[in-house]
């Protein structure tokens, strides 16, 4: 079968259309079908403006309110683990994910930190204690780190606590304030939750990670769940004849090879042209968070910069991209005072070659009275110069 060749405006069209970006985030909402299309939404501990998950939805639908997503969790539809980084995910998917709790649960030397070191007794008197009073905290047990104090030390209940859910033995049961309430996986899980055998799970991978994507290469389907190693995305892609072979062409003009869904043709023809609305993006957007795939698509270098020294960063510690039509028009960092309503634009930076008129200027204000709205915000204050 012939390559399928994708320009870079419809790569980058499609991509947006698949992210459940191409439409202008209002009306109605199926909070569960967003969540299920995407795959997963990552939660942060971070709020700075609002948290990643609360962002990301609302990037999709701007009536979805704030922390709606926990309720969802709460009643089970949802289930917490680690994906790329911690998730939220459709429940549904649980079966097969029984391959990253055995791969995160298993002591290796490549997942140390995971696992607490401690005595299997004190494990399983956590564990007990848990099944005897229901759902509890971290907050719940009281013992101390000791040695010498290091950044990420935790204390010996709480690495046990990780270890147990990172295994799956426990699962989050809720969360209050953004606190973890762990309870034992078999009151979480579907009681007939059915686990395929190893080979259907790599399949079910790679064949969501893909329909999730649209088109891509081998590494942009193993990054998308950050379950699979490349050697299992290599051997699945060379057992395959029914994908579409596609050449993608990227923002520097440089082409790609690549697969895609059968239907690829067809997403290609009912893929509608973006909303012009400008869009304030979350770090961890799922339509930014493959920082290669970004770059390739939409000539976009993007870093987070959280974690970098403050004195050698390039923008900022909390950074949101602009999203306009399917080019990024610039990036622009923002706080949020909750006590005195007040959100705070603190830097902001024009990408090259955008001109930031008065109708551009206009969209963003416009989007950032609607996030500040969403925040529970009434006043936005320039902490900086103006586009």
């Amino acid at each position: 079968m012939a390559a399928l060749q994708i320009s870079n405006r419809q790569a980058r069209e499609l991509w947006l259309w698949t992210n459940g970006l191409a439409a202008t985030p209002t009306g109605p909402f199926d909070l569960m079908a967003i969540i299920r299309r995407l795959g997963f939404v990552q939660i942060d501990t971070i709020r700075n403006v609002t948290r990643a998950h609360n962002h990301i939805l609302w990037a999709r639908n701007q009536n979805i309110p704030e922390s709606a997503v926990w309720q969802l969790l709460k009643q089970r539809d949802l289930f917490e683990h680690y994906s790329h980084d911690a998730c939220l995910l459709p429940m549904e998917f649980i079966g097969m994910w029984e391959r990253q709790f055995q791969k995160l649960g298993a002591k290796t030397k490549r997942n140390p930190w995971y696992h607490s070191g401690l005595d299997q007794n004190f494990i399983a008197e956590i564990k007990a204690r848990i099944e005897q009073e229901g759902p509890l905290s971290t907050h719940a047990f009281d013992t101390k780190v000791t040695g010498p104090r290091q950044m990420w030390a935790r204390p010996p209940h709480k690495k046990a606590l990780d270890q147990m859910w990172y295994a799956g033995d426990l699962m989050t049961a809720y969360r209050e304030n953004f606190v973890k309430y762990y309870d034992v996986a078999d009151q979480v899980r579907p009681k007939h939750a059915h686990t395929p055998e190893d080979a259907e799970q790599v399949d079910w991978f790679c064949r969501s990670a893909l329909d999730r994507l649209s088109f891509g290469a081998a590494g942009d389907i193993q990054r998308f769940w950050g379950v699979l190693d490349a050697g299992e995305v290599k051997r699945w892609r060379m057992d395959q004849t029914n994908l579409q072979a596609v050449t993608i062409q990227n923002m520097d003009g440089s082409v790609m090879e690549g697969i895609a869904p059968v239907d690829i043709g067809q997403r290609l023809a009912d893929c509608p042209p973006p909303t012009r609305r400008l869009r304030i993006l979350n770090p961890f957007d799922p339509a930014i968070r493959d920082r290669k795939r970004l770059k390739r698509l939409f000539g976009f270098d993007y870093v987070n910069e959280m974690f970098v020294p403050k004195a050698k960063r390039r923008w900022g510690y909390y950074v949101y991209p602009l999203l306009e039509a399917a080019r990024f028009v610039g990036r622009i960092e923002i706080t949020a005072d909750r006590a005195k309503g007040v959100m705070r634009v603190i830097g902001f930076w024009p990408e090259d070659r955008v001109k930031w008129g008065a109708g551009r200027k206009a969209a963003l204000n416009a989007e950032l009275v609607r996030f500040a709205r969403f925040a529970g915000l009434t006043e936005i204050e320039w902490m900086c110069a103006e586009p």
